[in-house]
């Protein structure tokens, strides 16, 4: 028995393509492209949607740890949600409270202001998923953390919070 009741379908956001035809659009990016990205270390970004692709509604990345690979410590974002969606490997997620081992198939949605963190400290590689809503330009922040080394205390504390991030 299902409590769906089609009487009761919350609003859809407004329309957003107005064109009487539709159009040919969409964008495949294969599994097996290199990434866009690639640290010189530990992570490999793969920019799947970003912020331009998505008009501003999200940013999805798929991000590649290697093992012992590490992550970023507890901290939260002002202007956006972010999830974590593990698609291979074992992962540590921060849910504000707790460290957590994450496994193929686990998900964690953290609203604006939440506190969160994620690191692999595994023997084996580990890749997630991770989306950002509405979209942001994190890619400039992904890459800009070869330069945090070049700056200043005061301006590296600058930077972070110029991309959003706000450590604990």
């Amino acid at each position: 028995m299902s409590l769906w009741d089609p009487r009761n379908v919350p609003p859809y956001p407004p329309v957003r393509f107005t064109k009487d035809e539709p159009e040919v659009s969409a964008r495949l990016k294969r599994g097996d492209a290199p990434p866009d990205y690639d640290s010189g270390g530990p992570v490999k970004y793969h920019y799947l949607a970003n912020q331009q692709d998505t008009a501003g509604d999200y940013g999805l990345y798929r991000i590649d740890i290697s093992p012992q690979g590490g992550g970023p410590g507890p901290h939260f974002h002002r202007t956006m949600s972010e999830a974590f969606f593990v698609l291979s490997g074992t992962v540590k997620l921060y849910d504000g409270t707790d460290w957590t081992d994450a496994g193929q198939g686990d998900f964690l949605y953290v609203p604006p202001g939440g506190i969160h963190g994620f690191r692999n400290e595994a023997d084996a590689p580990t890749s997630l998923l991770m989306l950002f809503a509405p979209g942001a330009p994190r890619e400039a922040y992904f890459e800009g953390f070869a330069q945090l080394a070049d700056l200043t205390d005061d301006e590296r504390a600058e930077w972070f919070v110029k991309n959003d991030n706000y450590f604990i």
